[in-house]
């Protein structure tokens, strides 16, 4: 977070959150398992971990309508241009709305130290203490909000782990969930991880200035996304030169005036 001195204040993820449903390990805290076997292998559903994320996720919730802030879950790939998309995004939103940013990343402050130069309170949450988990949980979350003066924010902004497969199962207590889509990435991004498409609100197809140079099929992705979700609204954008960000403002500003308004 910047303090009033301008110092950048990192917190790291230090406490394992206990194993989940993707194959990669993680190290973590004794959870009791059911085990189930199917076609001779052995199948571990841990229905805790998930149980409890939405637990610590509904009482962020809580404190967040308490407090009349709306808060945004960006997810993407490595590399979408999530953080140019945030930099770019903060400069046209500050001072009008009072922005803050959670950042994870499993190493660096690369990230943070890029958006804090917006002048926002930035907290950096690195998850490689524990092996590198691949997504943010709502009890970290919940912890990097002490570095954040809650009453002093309209729009708390969270850049997830870039991944397009985990951060989809969990919960953080947003309000909203938007994924990041580049066209460097290709046209069967939606249709190899759907639950990602299928659980966000919106999507932002990103660095549309290089179509030039891609036989990219903007149509194609399209197509797939709307059977994925149909109705989801998807702001063709580039961050690099603004090109296409007054839609996707306008949308973000009418979901924070949309909050406060409910309340």
């Amino acid at each position: 977070m910047l303090t009033k001195d301008k110092t950048l204040i990192y917190r790291h993820h230090k406490e394992g959150h206990g194993p989940h449903d993707h194959s990669h390990p993680h190290p973590h805290h004794d959870t009791p398992m059911e085990t189930q076997r199917t076609g001779g292998r052995e199948i571990k559903v841990v229905r805790r971990v998930l149980d409890a994320n939405d637990m610590m996720a509904a009482k962020n919730r809580e404190l967040f309508a308490a407090k009349n802030i709306f808060v945004l879950n960006v997810m993407s790939s490595p590399g979408s241009g999530k953080t140019t998309l945030l930099q770019r995004t903060l400069a046209h939103l500050m001072p009008t709305l009072r922005c803050a940013v959670i950042v994870g990343d499993i190493c660096t402050t690369i990230d943070a130290d890029r958006l804090a130069a917006s002048g926002a309170p930035v907290v950096q949450i690195n998850t490689d203490a524990f092996g590198g988990d691949c997504h943010l949980a709502a009890h970290v979350i919940e912890r990097a909000l002490a570095g954040i003066d809650l009453d002093q924010v309209d729009l708390l902004i969270v850049e997830n782990i870039g991944n397009l497969v985990c951060p989809a199962e969990f919960d953080i207590g947003e309000d909203k969930r938007v994924v990041v889509l580049s066209v460097t990435e290709g046209e069967d991004k939606p249709a190899k991880y759907p639950l990602m498409f299928r659980e966000c609100d919106a999507m932002l197809l990103n660095k549309i200035d290089l179509l030039p140079y891609l036989e990219y099929d903007v149509a194609k992705t399209l197509q797939s996304v709307a059977q994925l979700h149909p109705g989801m609204p998807v702001y063709q954008i580039s961050a690099k030169s603004g090109q296409g960000f007054e839609a996707w403002l306008d949308w973000l500003k009418e979901q924070v005036a949309a909050k406060k308004h409910a309340h």
